[in-house]
């Protein structure tokens, strides 16, 4: 009988909607980090039926101001004050694109249908770009312009019309608690992108990542890290790399498709300073 596929309940936690206090980067940084790891080790202790320390775990959490604290400090980091929205990076990389697009008569300039998973505002780059359609989705979402729900219990499209040209998931995909989730997330997407596009940029997959999951993690690199999307149909179309961010742009192809391969948690990068991040793929 095949595992059922986990929720993405203790991965990444809902958004609020009005931070109440503004908070210093460094604040919010070590905010976020500490959520996350408490998070983590919560879910684990969940996992192995270890109740003393998860009741411990989450006494840690609520004391560090809980859900709410850390909902504040992601606003905050991903602010425009902050420069931390991602899909300005995005929306330069698309930017000859659309303009080819707009190019045409404006009744026939196309419009790319666009999911943001994981959204935590309905006003960044690419919605105020006319090019796009889009949808937006996060677990617990507050506010009307996101819809509440779980990435990976989204029904898949039953025609081409209701898939999607692009799909984003800028900082999401560090939030699923598993290393096999993280994997059935990145293969579920090609299940949502349109497979009828010639155009230079889509279909494609916009992918965020915090810059250690790929630069100091005992399991994944970038090499290993294009190998598991090339075997899941995509090719590396744009990458910016900076101190705290990676960000992938990759097209998909079905014709571009491998031999289904798996890729087990295999230790790439030996070192005792390396994170535990890692992809596997089943």
């Amino acid at each position: 009988m095949p595992a059922r596929k986990k929720s993405l309940a203790h991965g990444r936690p809902p958004t609020f909607r009005k931070p109440q206090a503004s908070l210093s980067s460094k604040a919010t940084r070590t905010l976020i980090r500490t959520h996350h790891q408490l998070q983590k080790e919560h879910a684990k202790a969940l996992a192995s039926g270890d109740t003393a320390k998860a009741e411990d775990l989450q006494k840690q959490i609520d004391e560090n101001g809980g859900l709410k604290s850390y909902q504040a400090a992601s606003i905050t980091g991903q602010s425009s004050e902050r420069g931390g929205d991602s899909s300005k990076v995005l929306m330069d990389w698309l930017n000859l694109e659309l303009k080819k697009s707009r190019s045409h008569e404006e009744a026939n300039a196309p419009v790319y249908r666009l999911l943001e998973v994981g959204a935590l505002s309905p006003s960044n780059a690419c919605s105020r770009s006319s090019s796009f359609s889009v949808t937006r989705i996060d677990l617990h979402s507050q506010h009307p312009g996101i819809e509440t729900q779980d990435f990976m219990q989204r029904p898949l499209p039953t025609s081409e019309e209701e898939k999607f040209h692009l799909i984003s998931l800028s900082l999401v995909l560090n939030y699923v608690p598993d290393a096999v989730g993280r994997g059935e997330m990145l293969r579920k997407t090609t299940m949502f992108l349109r497979t009828n596009e010639k155009t230079t940029s889509f279909p494609s997959l916009f992918l965020v990542l915090p810059a250690p999951c790929v630069k100091n993690s005992r399991y994944l690199d970038e090499a290993l890290l294009q190998e598991i999307m090339e075997s899941l149909g995509y090719s590396l179309l744009q990458q910016k790399i900076s101190n705290k961010l990676v960000y992938y742009l990759w097209k998909y192809s079905v014709t571009e498709l491998k031999v289904k391969k798996q890729f087990p948690k295999t230790e790439v990068n030996p070192g005792k300073t390396r994170n535990n991040f890692c992809v596997v793929l089943r």
